[in-house]
């Protein structure tokens, strides 16, 4: 084939396992051979040429994958669209990738008018029209360079205007060999993905391996704890992704003390730092969270901690993916030593290109011979496992001191009262920045201030202990589950 993208793979798959179900969705099964000859369809039917964008607007669903490979069977760009943004941030994006094709679920056509308002869209399709019944499904081999952009992930854009990370068809491959890798998964596996595949985890850490090998997957258009248990046992799911808060929210499902977990292999749980409480919770039920970290700008891949470290390393994110090189430096660029935080620098083949049609914000964060400056801060060990301790943005300096609210978050995670928290740093007169944390009692629970602040005493050095704590109903999320900081503190900072 001439084409060496991901767009060519449903080719690939289908001449291997052409019979072997590929995806399910909502009652419904697609075999490798049925899905390649969808992506065809819906490729002669989208009108577009090497290089052009196309959009994608919806839940998890066939058509994403449809639109994915159809897009890249042309060397054309898919640009995955945040479900969640609003209509002015969806037309920032629209209007920054060029879109020039728009695909949408039916029930965000009320988005897309007002879209059509703001932006110029020279073609826009909603599923039924993008899964023309009968259409052509002559073979395409357009010839694609490993080199050339594949996605436009936005960036969450917790400040400013999100930013599109441009992805090659060769970062993604890489990405998935490092998956593979770490993971082992195998051609039987049947994998789980409520997660948003516009997130750069649920697409690239499971939905694109488990495709590479073969595997089932079992697509869910939006997460809901009760139904991902019942799942889990009517497909003997093998694996699953998922951020802690998703996690979380299983965990505390009424049906999880009696749910069939034995199918389960492997549980990769990133997007945020893991509370050990929540570690301890899994562990007791016979499983292990596979841990990782990495960002949209890294493929995801950077860190990974493998099932035979786990017991050992609880709260590492590990050691670097096989085909990732990892640096941790001071401000200077000097490498820190073991204990010391630093800032993680991450290289290799699965790193972004760059940010879409911006060279500036590309050279702040990515150096000529390829290391990506990540913004977050860890602490290596001895035997180099590397802990994340908080974003350099979110590292509160008080009185000279360096604090990492996750050390705190951490520890308060194991208060029973405690279901969800945040630490922030508030302006203070005396020490120029304290903390203060925000947290979510569980249901039923009333702690108070100074039971959390007392739990906390002899855990950690005094100086970390936040001055004050403030409760509240739920935190702020965006649509990766992280916990919006910037949010926190526009809403707390003065209270």
């Amino acid at each position: 084939m001439r084409n060496q993208g991901i767009g060519s793979w449903p080719a690939r798959r289908a001449r291997m396992s052409p019979d072997r179900t590929a995806v399910i969705h909502d009652g419904r099964e697609w075999t490798y051979r049925q899905l390649y000859e969808r992506s065809l369809r819906l490729a002669h039917a989208l009108g577009v040429r090497r290089g052009d964008r196309v959009a994608y607007l919806g839940p998890n669903h066939p058509t994403f994958l449809e639109t994915l490979f159809a897009t890249g069977a042309l060397g054309a760009i898919f640009v995955p669209l945040n479900t969640r943004l609003a209509v002015p941030e969806l037309a920032h994006i629209l209007r920054d990738s060029g879109a020039s094709v728009l695909i949408h679920s039916p029930a965000h056509a009320e988005t897309v008018a007002a879209l059509r308002n703001q932006v110029d869209l020279p073609r826009v399709l909603d599923f039924d029209a993008a899964n023309p019944t009968g259409g052509p499904v002559d073979p395409l081999d357009e010839p694609v360079g490993v080199d050339e952009v594949a996605i436009i992930m936005y960036t969450s854009g917790t400040t400013g205007h999100p930013k599109g990370v441009a992805l090659s068809h060769a970062n993604i491959v890489w990405n998935s060999l490092n998956v593979l890798i770490d993971v082992d998964l195998a051609g039987d596996e049947v994998t789980l993905v409520n997660a948003p595949m516009f997130h750069v985890a649920a697409l690239n850490q499971t939905v694109l391996p488990t495709f590479l090998k073969g595997g089932t997957l079992v697509l869910e258009s939006a997460f809901d704890p009760a139904r991902a248990l019942t799942l889990i046992a009517r497909h003997r799911v093998t694996y699953l992704f998922g951020v802690p808060a998703m996690f979380q929210a299983i965990a505390a499902s009424p049906g999880w003390p009696d749910a069939d977990l034995s199918s389960v292999r492997s549980m990769i749980c990133g997007g945020a730092p893991v509370p050990e409480a929540l570690i301890a919770t899994y562990r007791a039920r016979g499983l292990t969270f596979l841990q990782g970290y990495g960002l949209t700008e890294s493929g995801p891949s950077a860190l990974f901690l493998r099932a035979h470290d786990a017991p050992d390393k609880i709260g590492s994110a590990g050691t670097p993916c096989f085909f990732t090189d990892i640096r941790v430096v001071r401000a200077d660029g000097t490498a820190v030593s073991p204990g010391e935080p630093g800032e993680i620098l991450v290289h290799g083949p699965h790193v972004m290109t760059g940010y879409w049609h911006n060279p500036a914000e590309t050279a702040a964060v990515l150096s000529p011979d390829g290391w990506l400056r990540t913004g977050d801060v860890a602490i290596s060990d001895d035997d180099g496992h590397l802990y994340i301790r908080d974003r350099v943005k979110d590292m509160i300096i008080s009185g000279g001191e360096n604090i990492y609210p996750v050390e705190i978050e951490d520890i308060l995670y194991h208060h029973p009262a405690v279901a969800e928290c945040a630490v922030i740093g508030v302006p203070d007169e005396r020490w120029g920045e304290v903390g203060r944390a925000i947290v979510v009692p569980r249901p039923g629970a009333a702690p108070t201030e100074a039971e959390l602040l007392r739990f906390l005493s002899g855990k950690i050095a005094k100086y970390k202990i936040p001055k004050s704590v403030v409760f509240t109903d739920s935190l702020p999320r965006n649509a990766s589950g992280k916990i919006l900081k910037s949010r926190l503190r526009a809403v707390y900072t003065n209270r």
